[in-house]
């Protein structure tokens, strides 16, 4: 697949990650391009695929009153698509990775208190197929790629 990204596009992808909601007048004048030049770039980014949507990034009020953690979880192969959809229903589940190494999966829980992580914990070893888990609680962030919208 040939991306075809200028170093205009790829300063573009940078500032809508950072704030996707920055209006294109903003984008074309950090850009020192056309406003038109702006919105026509986004389109073809989203129709090329380039960029598959917009969401919503959680604050650090939400951030810092949750407890969150990275479990790694080994399971056999034949349950490997029975346990993505049973964590899939999990809401506690933010994202769940496919990893070589130890573990087939490294999953992103969100938790209200230590103690609904732990009766989630519990949740998860009684999923049937996984054979192992390892869990380790996110202390804090060093580094954030992710510009924080101001």
């Amino acid at each position: 697949m040939d991306l075809r990204l200028d170093d205009i596009d790829r300063h573009l992808l940078s500032l809508l990650q950072a704030n996707a909601r920055e209006p294109a007048a903003n984008l074309a004048r950090k850009l020192k391009v056309a406003r038109t030049t702006i919105v026509a770039r986004i389109a073809r980014l989203e129709r090329e695929g380039i960029v598959a949507g917009y969401g919503v990034r959680l604050g650090q009020r939400i951030e810092h009153a949750a407890v969150r953690a990275f479990c790694g979880i080994s399971c056999n192969a034949r349950s490997a698509s029975a346990v993505i959809r049973a964590l899939e229903r999990l809401p506690e589940v933010e994202e769940v990775w496919a990893v070589s190494g130890q573990y087939d999966y490294m999953v992103l829980f969100r938790c209200e208190t230590p103690e609904k992580l732990d009766a989630l914990l519990d949740q998860i070893g009684l999923i049937d197929g996984i054979s192992q888990t390892h869990t380790s609680l996110v202390l804090s962030r060093k580094i954030d790629r992710r510009s924080s919208v101001t």
